[in-house]
C-alpha cells in the first residue's frame, strides 16, 4: 500500500504536470479548427477533422484496457503516449516552419495528437483518482479543474495575442510558434510525471469484461444508461459545436483576437464555477446536477442565433462555461462513484468510446446536413444552430431520467440547485438533514 505521504508528494506534484498539459491544449488543439480554415478547408473539412479526431479517439479506447494490461503500470503507459504526443508535436512544427503543410497533411496528424491523449486518459484518471479520498474526491477535482482551466486559458489568450499580432506579417510563423509552444509545455508536462509515484493496482480476470458484454448489459446496468444519456447528449451538442468556430471566422469575419476571447469565455467560467459545483455535487449528488444542467443546455445555439455583438457571445459562451462545468465534473465523479477501482480504467475507456463515437457522428453529420439546410437569419450554420437546440430538449427529457444516483444524497428542487449555485439561496450552509 501507498503511505499518505507518498500519496500527498504525487498528487501536489500531479498539478504540474496537469498545468503543462493544459498549457499545451491552449497552445494547440484548440487552434486546430482555425489553422486549417487558415490553411484553406472548408466548413466540410472542419466536420471531417473533427469527426475523425472523435472517432478515432473511441476506437482507439477500446484496446485502452488491453494496452494497460500489458503495460502493467498506468504511469508507463501515459508516458509512452505522452512521448507520442511529442513526437508528433515536433513533426507539425518541422512542417509548419517549412511551409510544407496543407490540411489532409495536418488531419492525421492532429487525428494521432489527440487520439494519443485520448488512449492513456482513462488509466490517467485511475491514476488521479486512487490519490484522492473518496469523501473528498468531487471539491478536490473541482479545484484542480479550476486551476488547470484557468492556466489553460492563460495560454489560450497567449495565442490569440500571438496570432493577432502575427496576422498583417507571416501567420503561418504564428501557428509555428503556438505549436512550439505546445511541444515545450508537453516536454515539461512528461518530465513532472517522471516525479509521480503509482498506487498498486491490482488486476483481477473477473474484472475483465469486453464492450460487446459491456453493452448487452444495457437493460440492466445503470452505469450503461448513463453512457447512453451521455452520448446522446454530445451527439446533439456536437452537431452544431465544431462550426461555432467557422461561424465566427468566415461567416462574421472576426479577428484570431476576438475569437480568442469568445472562445475562452466559456472555459474561463468553466474553471471558476466547477469547483462550487462540486461542493454541491458532494451534497445532492452528482446526477442531479447532469440533469438540471442538459436541461439548460438547449438555451446555447438559441442565444446564438439570436444575435451575434462579440460582446453579447462572450456573455453567451460565460454561461454555457456554467453550465459545462456541472456537467463534465459530474460526469466524471459519477463514474467514480458507479464503478470499482478495478474496473475503473475498463469503464471509462468504454465510456469515451461511446460519447467518442457520439461526438464523432454528431461532427460529421452536422458538416454533411449544414449544406443543405435553408438559412435562418441569412446562414445556413444557424438553422444547425436549432437542429442542435431541439435534439438537446430531447435527450434532456427523455434520457436523463432513465439512470439513477449511485449513492445516498439530499433531494433538493431545481430550482432551489440553481439558486445555490448563482448564490443568491445557498444550500451549502444548511445542515445535512439526519
Amino acid at each position: 500500500m501507498m503511505d499518505a505521504v507518498a500519496k500527498k508528494k504525487s498528487l501536489d506534484t500531479s498539478l504540474y504536470k496537469g498545468i503543462f498539459g493544459c498549457l499545451t491544449t491552449g497552445f494547440t488543439q484548440e487552434f486546430f479548427t482555425p489553422f486549417i480554415l487558415f490553411l484553406g478547408a472548408s466548413a466540410q473539412h472542419v466536420g471531417i477533422l473533427n469527426g475523425a479526431i472523435n472517432m478515432f479517439s473511441a476506437l482507439i479506447q477500446l484496446l485502452s484496457a488491453q494496452i494497460l494490461e500489458q503495460f502493467r503500470s498506468r504511469k508507463k503507459m501515459v508516458s509512452t503516449f505522452i512521448l507520442t504526443q511529442i513526437i508528433v508535436l515536433a513533426v507539425i512544427v518541422s512542417l509548419s516552419i517549412t511551409g510544407w503543410i496543407n490540411y489532409w497533411v495536418f488531419i492525421p496528424l492532429a487525428v494521432i495528437f489527440i487520439a494519443s491523449a485520448t488512449i492513456f486518459h482513462p488509466a490517467w484518471l485511475s491514476f488521479l483518482c486512487d490519490l484522492v479520498d473518496v469523501g473528498k474526491r468531487g471539491s478536490y477535482f473541482g479545484w484542480r479543474s479550476r486551476i488547470m482551466g484557468l492556466i489553460g486559458i492563460a495560454g489560450m489568450i497567449t495565442a490569440g495575442i500571438i496570432l493577432h499580432a502575427m496576422e498583417e506579417t507571416n501567420l503561418l510563423y504564428g501557428f509555428s510558434l503556438l505549436f512550439a509552444l505546445g511541444l515545450l509545455s508537453r516536454v515539461f508536462s512528461f518530465l513532472s510525471l517522471q516525479r509521480m509515484e503509482e498506487p498498486p493496482l491490482t488486476y483481477n480476470k473477473e474484472d475483465t469484461f469486453s464492450f460487446i458484454q459491456f453493452f448487452l448489459r444495457l437493460k440492466e446496468s445503470n452505469f450503461a444508461k448513463f453512457v447512453i444519456f451521455v452520448a446522446s447528449m454530445n451527439f446533439a451538442v456536437n452537431l452544431a459545436a465544431p462550426y461555432f468556430a467557422v461561424f465566427m471566422l468566415r461567416d462574421l469575419s472576426f479577428n484570431y483576437l476576438v475569437y480568442a476571447t469568445i472562445t475562452t469565455a466559456a472555459p474561463l467560467i468553466l474553471y471558476l464555477a466547477v469547483h462550487r459545483w462540486g461542493r454541491h455535487a458532494d451534497r445532492v449528488g452528482n446526477l442531479k446536477i447532469m440533469r438540471l444542467t442538459a436541461l439548460l443546455f438547449p438555451l446555447i445555439p438559441l442565444l446564438w442565433i439570436m444575435y451575434q455583438a462579440p460582446w453579447y457571445l462572450v456573455m453567451v459562451e460565460m454561461f454555457s462555461g456554467f453550465l459545462w462545468a456541472g456537467f463534465n465534473l459530474c460526469a466524471v465523479n459519477f463514474i467514480y462513484d458507479a464503478v470499482s477501482p478495478a474496473k475503473r480504467t475498463r469503464c471509462i475507456a468504454y465510456f469515451n468510446v461511446v460519447n467518442g463515437l457520439a461526438l464523432s457522428c454528431g461532427a460529421l453529420l452536422g458538416g454533411f446536413i449544414v449544406k443543405h439546410l435553408p438559412a435562418l437569419f441569412g446562414y445556413p450554420i444557424l438553422m444547425l444552430f436549432l437542429v442542435s437546440a431541439l435534439l438537446r430538449l430531447v435527450v434532456s427529457l427523455s434520457l436523463s431520467r432513465i439512470v439513477k444516483e449511485v449513492r445516498h444524497v439530499e433531494h433538493i428542487k431545481n430550482l432551489d440547485l440553481f439558486f445555490s449555485m448563482i448564490h443568491l439561496r445557498s444550500i451549502l450552509e444548511r445542515n445535512r438533514p439526519e
